[in-house]
């Protein structure tokens, strides 16, 4: 098998086809080369590790590992040097059937580069190192809050995760007068800024140390969260990553999402919002020009072919042989491609239009 060279989206969807393979021994094996390591120091390791497996008890299981490192030595003659990224290599018996041998081999290089140096005789394929690189890069923390409860979460890709709701345990209404009004309203006021104190405490617990905080979005009423916001109960560093401060009323879970809807001005670039301008796109075109707007495979390959596509969608869980070779396509022809999730509502509605559609430039 020749060298792949995977997107992220398309090492997402190797995984999930790696993690499939179980060996009915320890005869699946992984290697990892990271950029610029000696090939040739990494073929002798495997001819030492043949040797190794001669001691192998099962016939059946020595077999299978002596070929397997056959296969990747062979593979691994037709590189002088590693790809600039390193390369990750994996072959092995992979039949369901006992006594049925089917050796495999698969050789690919990740969108990120490969630091580490790894040899390994598994019942599994070792894939944590590539799982690394498929993990959202950034995320943002949301905090929705009045006098009486706030609610943290997080937003990371197109996801919301709550992490945390609180109650202030402020009385709301006033009910004696004179001194105790006053009296009432300096305990009130007292408990609210601790209150304060607590929310700012845990956003610091949960994002103080986070490589991948990439903004804070702030809801609620007016005055609550400016009186947050400017009181500066946050440390510095979190303060500095405030990007949005949102008037709305829900302080719920359900609120979480309506900052994020109402933060779109300053999540321009973030992958929810623009998943959705991608498909709202897609379904305005679809709306206006039909025709400069496919959404059935046979009507896309054409288009592709024709090099008269400007933009390739492609949902994620559209047919995994037919999303390849479209993509294959439009590499060649200097296609824009863009893959979308389910999980929004525009990606579910593309989903069960057809997974796929394209945009022209021009007419055919």
């Amino acid at each position: 098998m020749a060298l792949q060279e995977l997107t992220r989206e398309e090492l997402k969807e190797f995984i999930d086809l790696m993690k499939i393979h179980r060996g009915q021994a320890t005869e699946l094996i992984t290697v990892y080369i990271p950029a610029g390591y000696d090939v040739n120091a990494v073929q002798r390791q495997l001819e030492a590790e043949k040797s190794t497996a001669k001691n192998i008890k099962s016939t059946s299981t020595r077999k299978n590992v002596s070929d397997s490192l056959d296969k990747i030595v062979r593979a691994l003659k037709d590189y002088k040097v590693t790809p600039p990224k390193g390369m990750a290599l994996f072959a092995g018996d992979v039949s369901p059937i006992e006594g049925q041998s089917d050796i495999q081999i698969w050789e690919i290089s990740p969108p990120e580069e490969i630091r580490v140096r790894l040899y390994r005789c598994d019942k599994e394929f070792v894939l944590e190192p590539l799982e690394s690189m498929t993990e959202v890069s950034e995320i943002y923390a949301l905090l929705v809050m009045d006098r009486k409860e706030a609610t943290i979460g997080r937003l990371f890709g197109k996801s919301i995760e709550i992490l945390q709701k609180m109650t202030s345990g402020v009385p709301s209404k006033v009910r004696a007068g004179g001194q105790s009004s006053q009296r009432f309203h300096r305990i009130t006021e007292g408990l609210t800024k601790e209150f304060y104190k607590r929310i700012a405490d845990e956003m610091k617990n949960l994002f103080y140390e986070e490589d991948k905080l990439k903004g804070i979005l702030i809801g609620g009423p007016v005055p609550t969260k400016n009186e947050f916001v400017d009181g500066e109960y946050l440390p510095t560093k979190l303060r500095e990553k405030i990007i949005g401060i949102k008037d709305q009323g829900d302080t719920s879970v359900s609120g979480l999402q309506e900052l994020v809807g109402l933060s779109q001005d300053v999540l321009a670039n973030q992958e929810i919002i623009r998943e959705k301008k991608i498909l709202e796109r897609f379904f305005n075109s679809l709306g206006k020009d039909p025709k400069m707007t496919p959404y059935k495979y046979e009507s896309v390959k054409k288009a592709l072919e024709f090099g008269a596509v400007d933009l390739l969608i492609l949902s994620k869980s559209f047919k995994k042989e037919q999303s390849s070779e479209l993509k294959r396509i439009a590499e060649k022809m200097g296609t824009t491609i863009e893959v979308v999730s389910t999980e929004t509502d525009e990606g579910d509605q593309f989903n069960k239009l057809s997974g796929v559609g394209a945009i022209q430039r021009f007419g055919i």
